[in-house]
């Protein structure tokens, strides 16, 4: 079973040397899951003399006012021989056999954390004694409650210990030790009022009656001790301390603790309680119990260790991981992170992801219905047919059949074709700028680095413009180069008929009339539907090579290569990750630690049973 007090011991030092004891956090706490045994008691009420009794040393600050300013958990390690030694977690190195050398070192270590004030922290200090002559035993020892402030202290230090006892004292988890002088009345014992508030029931508190050997004649704490004036779950305990006088004198406390028997065993009052009276029976009956509470608490502290290990994993995981602090970690990060980016794009762009089939969208709706809207039979009316061929043919009308008016009206109907071969361009380059932004979005690591993920939306839109330009420049000589050369087989394989081409023996006149110029019209209108069936085949094909797989394979080179030319202090501008993420995820990481810690020592504790 003591292996069960080690183990709480070690979690209590990680967990100072982590930063968690049980202060109003942001974080996850273990400190508030262990249990543990907080002594209590008001200034003056032996409290100190308790503890030195129980451990067998002088090891206390001494003095007037508030001497306890800071918690000190006390851990007690029995050893089988050897010289008695204690050491401090902030001074793991080193052995203090003198233990007036503790004393001054509590006191030092309390004014390096709240300096010369007088003021108290919530900080604790961890001592661990060795000794063969402690049972294996975890105290807090707390500031002793007061009612006023002595000189050189804030008007506030009465409330602020009152709050810092109550915030140990008020968790399920914490074993009350109530100090009382017996020749105080007990109705106004501070102990036993605050251990009242948070334990009505007395089912966590132990009671011990310190100087009863300075009672009035006449006067005696039977009643207290029987559980008749003030009834808790367990027994009280009386002590007797050392006097100021024995303490002044330097009395040993092996010899201390050889009188307090002896006054209890041949004191007619209390001889009857004997067996259950002293600091040594205290020191044994407290580790009994908190053995007992830690075997009962270990399963739920399994638990909550396992659960509180999984969130903070997903938490770390969600904020990101820590930024390098070379020029060519920071590069990695930053291309790691594009190539995450870049992958969500090309998941839109695949169907893996919603968006892609936008694009398809403009190819099968979009542009059929612009070419639709270009009305080329308006165009071809007869009225214009005749004002073209017309013009087409200047001084001289054609002879057979009106070349330059064909190739005119052919030209001036394919050349509107440009409006919807634009049009679809820049479509799809808007699907592509939107898919863009949302990539961006959906990028978790982009959320950290503010900057860069401005300067990659820009980058990847600046080579989707670039990109524009190139699939416009394309697409539109697509159109170009239909009306730059006709396809001849088209019109050799019309109907040849002297009509169609005109009776040279017909006045010019005749040529223009208007069953003529409808034919031409309809011959014309065949070749540009023709031509705009090709095209819509041709323009996506032109638009997709141009944009849509240019992007997937280039979206951002040119950012890549700019990337590579910057210095460390410019890498370091584009990872200005927010200060609070950063230190979250530190703290995250150093509590992560501490719930790993305390999950391996309980787990090897568990297999050694």
């Amino acid at each position: 079973m003591d292996n069960l007090i080690s183990l709480v011991n070690k979690l209590q030092r990680a967990c100072t040397a982590l930063g968690d004891h049980g202060e109003e956090s942001a974080l996850p706490t273990l400190w508030d899951s262990l249990p543990a045994i907080a002594v209590v008691g008001g200034q003056s009420s032996g409290k100190s003399s308790v503890l030195e009794s129980i451990v067998g040393k002088d090891f206390l600050p001494r003095g007037s006012g508030i001497v306890t300013r800071r918690p000190l958990v006390l851990q007690l390690h029995k050893i089988d021989e050897g010289r008695e030694y204690a050491e401090f977690l902030h001074l793991s190195r080193k052995r203090f056999t003198d233990f007036a050398a503790v004393r001054k070192e509590i006191s030092d270590e309390t004014d390096r954390e709240t300096g010369r004030s007088k003021q108290v922290s919530s900080v604790p200090i961890h001592l661990s004694i060795y000794s063969p002559n402690v049972v294996n035993l975890t105290l807090i020892d707390l500031p002793g409650l007061t009612k006023v402030a002595v000189e050189g202290q804030p008007e506030s230090i009465v409330q602020d210990i009152e709050n810092m006892v109550r915030s140990y004292i008020e968790k399920p988890n914490c074993i009350i030790l109530a100090i009382s002088p017996a020749n105080q009345d007990l109705a106004t014992s501070d102990a036993i009022k605050i251990s009242r508030e948070v334990d009505p029931k007395g089912e966590r508190t132990f009671g011990v009656l310190t100087k009863i050997d300075l009672m009035d004649k006449g006067t005696d704490a039977v009643d207290i001790l029987e559980g008749k004036a003030y009834r808790l779950q367990f027994p009280w305990i009386g002590v007797v301390n050392r006097s100021q006088a024995d303490i002044n004198k330097s009395v040993d406390m092996i010899a201390a603790r050889r009188r307090e028997r002896e006054y209890f065993a041949n004191s007619p009052e209390y001889k009857h309680l004997a067996q259950r009276m002293g600091s040594e029976h205290l020191g044994k009956m407290l580790s009994k119990h908190l053995e007992t509470v830690i075997k009962s608490r270990i399963p739920g502290i399994q638990s909550l260790i396992n659960k509180t290990i999984a969130e903070l994993e997903a938490e770390l995981s969600r904020l990101g991981k820590p930024i390098a602090a070379d020029a060519g970690g920071k590069l990695y990060m930053i291309m790691e992170i594009c190539r995450i980016f870049d992958q969500i794009y090309k998941e839109h762009i695949d169907g893996i992801r919603p968006g892609g089939d936008k694009i398809y969208n403009v190819f099968d709706n979009q542009l059929p219905a612009a070419l639709k809207r270009l009305q080329f039979d308006k165009h071809l009316s007869v009225e214009n047919v005749r004002k073209l061929i017309t013009e087409a043919d200047g001084y001289q009308p054609h002879l057979i059949a009106p070349e330059q008016g064909y190739r005119r009206l052919i030209e001036s109907s394919l050349v509107t074709i440009r409006g919807p071969a634009e049009a679809a361009v820049d479509a799809v380059h808007a699907i592509l700028k939107e898919l863009v932004h949302k990539s961006v979005n959906e990028t978790a690591e982009l959320r950290q680095y503010p900057t860069l993920r401005v300067e990659v939306g820009n980058a990847a839109c600046e080579s989707l413009d670039r990109m524009r330009e190139e699939s416009k420049k394309a697409t539109l000589k697509l159109v170009d180069m239909e009306c730059s050369y006709l396809t001849i087989d088209f019109f050799r394989k019309l109907p040849q008929d002297i009509e169609k081409g005109g009776n040279p023996t017909h006045s010019v006149f005749d040529r223009y009339n208007d069953p003529y110029l409808r034919r031409i019209g309809t011959t014309v209108l065949s070749y540009v539907n023709m031509v705009c069936a090709s095209l819509r085949n041709s323009i996506p094909k032109s638009i997709v090579y141009c944009q849509v797989r240019e992007s997937k394979r280039s979206l951002l080179d040119h950012f890549f290569t700019e990337l590579g030319k910057k210095e460390q202090k410019q890498l370091a501008s584009l990872l200005d990750e927010d200060p609070a993420v950063m230190e979250r995820r530190a703290a995250l990481a150093k509590r992560l630690e501490l719930y790993r810690s305390a999950q391996a020592e309980i787990d090897a504790v568990a297999w050694s049973k």
